[in-house]
């Protein structure tokens, strides 16, 4: 967004009241949190087991699911994304981005109709960067250097990439089932978290951390490091994977920092000595939270054990993995291609009027209230009983029939009285204020069409989604750009009449087929080729802030 030099003074202004008020210092270069509060120590404890191929959490999208969790048990994620890309050193691992949080329209929903709510859009959205660790895949090598190039290596030259992981800083809509059932927090507010996802494999000698660890660890064979962003930095509850009770988890409004519809924030991300720092100040309530992976606030590796039924965790700082955010700066394992990246994921709700004791939607074809015949995405369903606010029934599983309520016209499109106001974000800076270079914008569309694309060839892959009765999606988001109190702003959903200046051809936008090389599993070293996204890349940067 285009900053007015009274808005550049207003925004100093406010960071440092935040500042004065929570001991947070601005530098040269952004701000710092880099003192860590004293802690006591985490102590193990008993859990119930979440795993990413139970569909439950928002992990990151993995090139492979059936490889890791094994046929059936995961489907993936719809996650349309913008990528930014910068040479400038620094711009991989430390930059602000602005946001404004998006509104819910005056007309709640009703089962199967009425006004469309943000978390029936996206259980949530994200900023992402690539992070180091050494207990994470390919295994083959046994240090990372932070924030360096030198940790591009190409699968396809050889397979001795440092150990990745990938960071999403993830917002959360209110209004329906509460975390860690569901994704809100609250009934009207927002809240955001720090995750780190790592996978537990070796794909060169085709073993995985042991079926003892990786079944009680929070995430599975693709562990979580998982921390709200709190009012002081210390972790509402133990963050690592082996340690993690989800009991614990619940949110706590006098510790997690909640933030309400419509308020504008300043996001930070930069390394420090202890560890990636997240940090956002809410300009509206001039409210901080921050949260710093660090090992003092119990963030943790999994060490990997292939034998036997070790379950260990190591104190870790995560730390970004790459210098310069490019082509070559990506997640090896992942399905994505990037490393700075806005995402956001869609495609968790559609409706169901009857749920029955296993979770399961229990409809049949023309039951009232549902606007679609059941089918076998219908999972991990409730109750409108189980809602913080808004009592309808529905299905929070990946919608790989394309049919549910992200799949229609119901995105932001200026109509604020049945639909919701855009999520509105910036182009980051880095560096203070370097712009980024170039932007590009990408699709997984690939990945989760399974029933119709063929991902070593690209036949059957579309840019929209094809529903199980062999039909397009009613719609499908894409990003735009518009002017907003005088700055320039991306957005996500539909046209806006009198803010899109600019679509960049709607979903055309995500380009051609992208191929990107992996390591087989079990092969030695070898690799394979698979379209798991579309892809566009953009010249330049065409929403420059100045």
């Amino acid at each position: 967004m285009h900053l007015s030099s009274r808005s550049k003074v207003s925004i100093m202004f406010l960071q440092a009241a935040a500042s004065a008020v929570l001991g947070i210092f601005i530098v040269a270069g952004g701000l710092r949190w880099d003192v860590l509060p004293a802690r006591a120590a985490p102590t193990a404890s008993s859990q119930a087991h979440i795993s990413c191929a139970d569909g439950r959490l928002l992990c990151t999208e993995v090139q492979d699911p059936e490889e890791v969790f094994g046929e059936g048990k995961y489907v993936g994620h719809d996650e349309p994304s913008t990528l930014f890309y910068s040479n400038r050193p620094g711009s991989g691992n430390e930059m602000t981005w602005q946001l404004t949080l998006p509104k819910d329209p005056p007309t709640p929903p009703t089962q199967g109709g009425g006004g469309t709510f943000n978390f029936q859009l996206h259980p949530a959205f994200w900023f992402g960067m690539a992070m180091c660790d050494t207990q994470s895949y390919p295994e083959q090598v046994s240090t990372c250097t932070p924030d360096s190039d030198s940790n591009i290596v190409d699968p396809a030259v050889s397979p001795n990439h440092p150990g990745t992981a990938f960071m999403e800083l993830q917002f959360y809509p209110p209004g329906y089932v509460q975390q860690f059932a569901g994704f809100s927090c609250d009934a009207t507010r927002w809240c955001a978290a720090l995750n780190i996802d790592s996978l537990a494999q070796d794909p060169v000698n085709g073993t995985s951390l042991n079926p003892t660890c990786a079944n009680s660890i929070l995430g599975g064979l693709e562990y979580i490091n998982f921390a709200y962003l709190t009012k002081n930095g210390i972790p509402q509850a133990t963050p690592n994977p082996v340690q993690f009770n989800p009991a614990d988890q619940t949110p706590d409004p006098n510790k997690v920092v909640f933030m309400n519809s419509g308020d504008r924030l300043i996001v930070t991300l930069h390394d420090s000595g202890h560890g990636l720092v997240t940090k956002v100040i809410d300009l509206t309530t001039h409210q901080m939270g921050l949260m710093t992976a660090s090992a003092a606030n119990g963030f943790g590796q999994v060490k990997y054990a292939p034998t036997g039924t070790d379950c260990t965790n190591i104190p870790y700082n995560f730390h970004p993995m790459y210098s310069t955010s490019s082509e070559q700066t990506r997640v090896i394992w992942a399905a994505h291609s990037y490393n700075i990246a806005f995402s956001d994921e869609i495609g968790h709700f559609d409706f169901c009027t009857t749920v029955n004791n296993g979770g399961n939607c229990a409809d049949t074809e023309g039951l009232s209230g549902d606007t679609e015949p059941t089918d076998g995405d219908d999972n991990g369903c409730f109750p409108g009983s189980a809602s913080t606010r808004v009592q309808v029934s529905a299905c929070l599983g990946t919608n790989t029939g394309f049919d549910g309520v992200p799949y229609k016209p119901v995105w932001p499109d200026g109509n604020t009285t049945l639909h919701p106001t855009p999520i509105q974000f910036s182009s980051p800076l880095t560096g203070g204020n370097q712009n980024y270079d170039r932007v590009a914008f990408e699709a997984d569309l690939p990945r989760i069409e399974f029933n119709t694309c063929n991902r070593s060839t690209g036949a059957g892959c579309t840019l929209i989604p094809t529903t199980d009765d062999g039909t397009p999606a009613d719609f499908y988001p894409f990003y735009s750009t518009g002017t907003v109190r005088g700055q320039c702003a991306w957005m996500l959903g539909n046209d806006i009449p009198g803010v899109t200046s600019n679509d960049f051809g709607k979903n055309n936008q995500y380009g051609a087929l992208l191929p990107l090389t992996y390591l087989a599993f079990g092969g030695g070293g070898a690799t394979l080729q698979r379209f798991n996204d579309f892809r566009q890349i953009l010249s330049s940067n065409p929403c420059n802030l100045s």
